[in-house]
């Protein structure tokens, strides 16, 4: 079956379980990274993710890994970290240092998904109020967080960074107890690490995942 190309005159997608099983989840290819399309992806469960020089590709993969903020993971190592309270957590307040951070080139890894066009699109929509950071700081210094797409009570993970042991997980337990005003019902994190795995995250089905968008949006 040929990929579903988008249309440059309108933000309409394809059916998310119309997605090729291999590779998982591709739906559809092209199209742009305005605010309208990327909203309108968002809350059909769908997500851009390509390598620079490609062209917009577009994803819905199944199964989808999801974490529940109650069903988040907190380790005895983790629980004795936030004990001491070495992290002050805030919220949007150097959103485009996470994001930059996120983009940094990672150990053996040769690029970044963050690309500068999707760094601009990230930056539109936290301009709009969607997309957030939650940060750690430490001596007036960011040292990790998370930035994410929140509509609705679902909050749509993109990337987290840490450049001390542990700030990345200080800030996704403050996403988890709140710090966005709200505990979301749900956190996307689109697909399986053994990282996010320990955590508590879980694959579930990609029909379960979109009856959960449809009422948590």
């Amino acid at each position: 079956m040929p990929l579903y190309q988008l249309d440059p005159h309108d933000n309409l997608f394809p059916d998310p379980r119309t997605a090729l099983d291999e590779p998982n989840g591709l739906l559809a290819v092209g199209g742009d990274l305005s605010p309208a399309r990327l909203l309108n992806a968002y809350r059909r469960g769908i997500f851009p993710w390509f390598s620079p020089g490609d062209p917009i590709l577009w994803w819905s993969p199944d199964p989808r890994t999801v974490l529940f903020p109650g069903e988040l993971i907190i380790h005895r190592s983790l629980r004795k970290t936030l004990k001491n309270h070495p992290f002050e957590i805030h919220v949007n307040r150097d959103f485009h240092g996470v994001l930059t951070a996120c983009a940094a080139p990672r150990q053996h890894q040769s690029g970044t998904w963050i690309t500068s066009e999707m760094q601009q699109a990230y930056l539109r929509l936290h301009s709009m109020g969607y997309a957030h950071s939650i940060e750690s700081w430490r001596d007036d210094t960011l040292v990790g967080g998370l930035f994410g797409v929140k509509i609705g009570h679902l909050f749509f993970g993109e990337s987290m960074f840490s450049r001390v042991s542990d700030a990345s997980k200080a800030a996704l337990v403050a996403l988890c107890q709140g710090a966005l005003g709200i505990t979301p019902a749900m956190i996307d994190c689109q697909f399986s690490t053994d990282h996010l795995l320990s955590l508590g995250a879980k694959p579930i089905p990609r029909s379960e995942f979109l009856a959960l968008l449809a009422r948590y949006i």
